[in-house]
């Protein structure tokens, strides 16, 4: 086992970033991403004003945004989550540099999730600043799976079972499951741009949208990207025809998720190992669960522990395929 603390350190901090990943959906999902106007802190303060002479000076000072206590705190606890992930990598970072001399001792790979969790701090505040810009909000769910993928690559580099096992079977499988991790990434960014655009309903009923196979659409806007700043994207700015495209491109995604993985899934039980073959069910049954959770979002109106349970899904599903890839690959430098 290489160096125990940092190991740990890793797990804790892979947990951790599981959980901020939940939260900031849920925060996100709730309508509480404005909750506090400013940042880092709230209204002025490291917590939520509670006193009523606090009240009255946060609401002089944000007029357009009164205090609402709920979601305020929402919003606090998802920074203070956010903060001591932050704190972790950084420890993190430190103690691999200091260690940096110790055979089999990763270097790159902490310090460079040491800079992308200090570029998700600032996607955190634009999301904020820049009221909840579509962009930023699908890069700041983006940027919490990288972290989320990167600390589970550094983990299982640094445990006791390696892919060098498999290989000899299964060598022709890597560039496969490399596409299906792309793909999936790519249908997560189509399901934050859905979300961030206010699309998630935009279709009521399914498997039609708007009783119609293929309604009006709206390519053009639908993704443009950026819009200039000054304005609020709370509750959405697209035409209906613009969030209708949206949410028929991540249905379309789904489609194609559900048949490469669901090859993919095939290829890994019949590949001949048995941790592929059990690693093939773990990937079917999260892709299951995953479309499940998918319709009933669409078929029950978005029920926020559905919603928030989609969210989660999408993550496991991303871990799933990383330790995928990793059981491909013989143990490498990190």
């Amino acid at each position: 086992m290489k160096n125990k603390w940092f190991y740990r350190l890793t797990w804790t901090a892979l947990v951790l970033t599981f959980a901020v990943v939940l939260l900031g959906a849920y925060v996100r999902l709730s309508d509480a991403g404005l909750g506090c106007p400013d940042w880092p802190g709230c209204y002025g303060h490291l917590d939520v004003p509670d006193e009523a002479h606090q009240i009255a000076k946060a609401n002089e000072a944000y007029p357009e945004r009164p205090v609402e206590a709920h979601k305020a705190w929402k919003e606090m606890i998802h920074r203070y989550f956010a903060g001591t992930l932050g704190l972790l990598i950084l420890a993190m970072a430190a103690l691999a540099w200091r260690n940096r001399r110790e055979p089999d001792q990763p270097v790159v790979l902490p310090v460079l999730l040491l800079g992308l969790v200090i570029f998700q701090a600032l996607l955190g505040m634009w999301t904020v600043t820049w009221q909840l810009k579509p962009v930023v909000v699908m890069g700041h769910l983006l940027g919490g799976l990288t972290t989320l993928s990167l600390l589970a690559w550094l983990a299982l580099r640094q445990g006791r079972y390696s892919g060098d096992a498999v290989i000899a079977q299964a060598r022709s499988l890597r560039v496969y499951a490399v596409l299906g991790l792309i793909l999936l990434v790519g249908q997560i960014a189509l399901g934050g741009w859905t979300s961030a655009n206010y699309a998630a309903l935009a279709c009521p009923d399914f498997p039609t949208c708007q009783t119609q196979w293929w309604p009006p659409t709206d390519f053009q806007e639908a993704f443009t990207l950026w819009r200039g700043l000054g304005v609020s994207y709370e509750g959405g700015v697209l035409s209906n025809d613009a969030r209708v495209t949206i949410h028929l491109m991540h249905r379309l995604g789904a489609v194609a998720i559900l048949l490469y993985l669901g090859w993919l899934v095939w290829r890994l039980t019949v590949a001949g190992s048995r941790i592929l073959r059990w690693a093939g069910i773990a990937i079917g049954v999260l892709l299951a669960v995953q479309l499940s959770l998918g319709i009933a979002n669409v078929v029950m109106q978005l029920p926020l522990p559905v919603a928030v349970a989609h969210n989660g899904g999408a993550a496991l599903l991303l871990l799933a395929l990383v330790t995928l890839n990793h059981l491909l690959r013989p143990e490498t430098a990190t």
